[in-house]
C-alpha cells in the first residue's frame, strides 16, 4: 500500500519535469530543424537571461526593442527571439555602454521581469529557403515572378515606378518610402535586397542587366543613393526604393513563428510587429 501511494504522488512530479520547456531547449530544437550546418561562430546565441529559465510564452520579433519587450512582458512571454541585436552593435558588445542610462534601464528591464533574449540571424538565412526572404516574397505576392530559385531576381507585368512605391507603401502600412529614379519610368525587372548587405552588394545587384528596380531595406546615403541618382541623371533605367531595414525584413520573421510552430509545441508562440523607428512630418 505504501509503494502504491508513493507511486500516485510521484506520477505527477514526473510529468512536470518531463513537460518543462526551457529556450536551450527550443534553440536545440532550431538546430535540428534548419537545413545547414550550425556554424561555431556566430551571432545566434543567447543575449542574455537563464536559457534553462522555464518558458511561459514565445516572442518572435526584427528589432528587440523596448517597446516589444513591453509588449512581450503584457503578452506572458519571457523567451525573445529577435533578428537583429538587442544592444546596439552587431555583436552585442556592451562595454562601451556601462554608464549609458539607456542601456541599463533596458537590462534592468530585461532581468526584472527574467526575459530571456535569442538572436536568430545568420542560420534563419543560412537555411534553404532563406526564411526572411520566404517571408518577404510571400507577403509580396510574387511567387509566380521569380526568375529562379534564389529570390533575388523577378520579372513581372510592367508597372510605373510612382505605382509601384505606392503599393508598397500600402502593403506595409508605411507613411513614406524613399524612392530614387524617374517617378514615370516603367519597368519589369525587379531585384529584391533586403535588410543592409552593404551598398557594395547593393551597386552591384543594381548594375545587373536583369534589375531595373531593386527593392532594399537600408543604406549609406554615399553609396547606393549616390549610385542611384547618377544612374538616374545619366538617364539609366535604373532606380530604387528603400523600405527601411524592418519592413525590409520583418515578414521573415512572421514567417519564423510559423515555421518554429512546426516542431515546438506546448507553448504560444507570437509575432510582435516592430513600431517604426522614427516619425515622418
Amino acid at each position: 500500500m505504501k509503494k502504491l501511494l508513493l507511486f500516485v504522488i510521484l506520477i505527477p512530479f514526473w510529468t512536470f519535469a518531463q513537460n518543462k520547456i526551457t529556450p536551450q531547449a527550443v534553440v536545440n530544437l532550431m538546430k535540428e530543424n534548419v537545413t545547414c550546418d550550425w556554424a561555431e561562430t556566430t551571432v545566434d546565441v543567447f543575449k542574455v537571461g537563464d536559457p534553462d529559465t522555464e518558458i511561459k510564452g514565445i516572442a518572435v520579433c526584427m528589432f528587440a526593442d523596448m517597446r516589444t519587450l513591453q509588449k512581450a512582458v503584457e503578452m506572458n512571454c519571457n523567451f525573445i527571439i529577435t533578428h537583429e541585436p538587442i544592444f546596439y552593435n552587431h555583436l552585442d558588445e556592451t562595454d562601451a555602454y556601462a554608464n549609458y542610462p539607456v542601456y541599463n534601464e533596458k537590462r534592468k528591464f530585461i532581468e526584472d521581469h527574467q526575459l530571456v533574449v535569442f538572436r536568430f540571424h545568420d542560420h534563419i538565412h543560412m537555411t534553404k529557403p532563406d526564411g526572411i526572404y520566404a517571408g518577404m516574397i510571400e507577403k509580396l505576392g510574387w511567387q509566380n515572378y521569380a526568375v529562379n530559385d534564389e529570390g533575388r531576381l523577378y520579372k513581372m507585368p510592367e508597372k510605373k515606378l510612382s505605382d509601384f512605391a505606392g503599393e508598397l507603401k500600402d502593403k506595409f502600412g508605411l507613411q513614406t518610402v524613399r524612392v530614387i529614379g524617374n517617378p514615370d519610368m516603367k519597368f519589369t525587372k525587379v531585384g529584391l535586397a533586403v535588410g543592409a548587405p552593404g551598398g557594395a552588394r547593393q551597386i552591384q545587384m543594381l548594375n545587373l542587366p536583369d534589375v531595373e528596380v531593386m527593392l532594399a531595406g537600408e543604406a549609406s546615403e554615399w553609396e547606393t543613393y549616390l549610385y542611384a541618382n547618377d544612374a538616374t541623371t545619366l538617364g539609366k533605367n535604373k532606380a530604387v526604393i528603400f523600405l527601411g531595414h524592418i519592413k525590409s525584413e520583418e515578414a521573415g520573421m512572421d514567417y519564423c513563428v510559423q515555421w518554429l510552430k512546426g516542431f515546438v509545441k506546448g507553448v504560444p508562440v507570437h509575432f510582435i510587429e516592430n513600431d517604426a523607428n522614427f516619425m515622418t512630418f
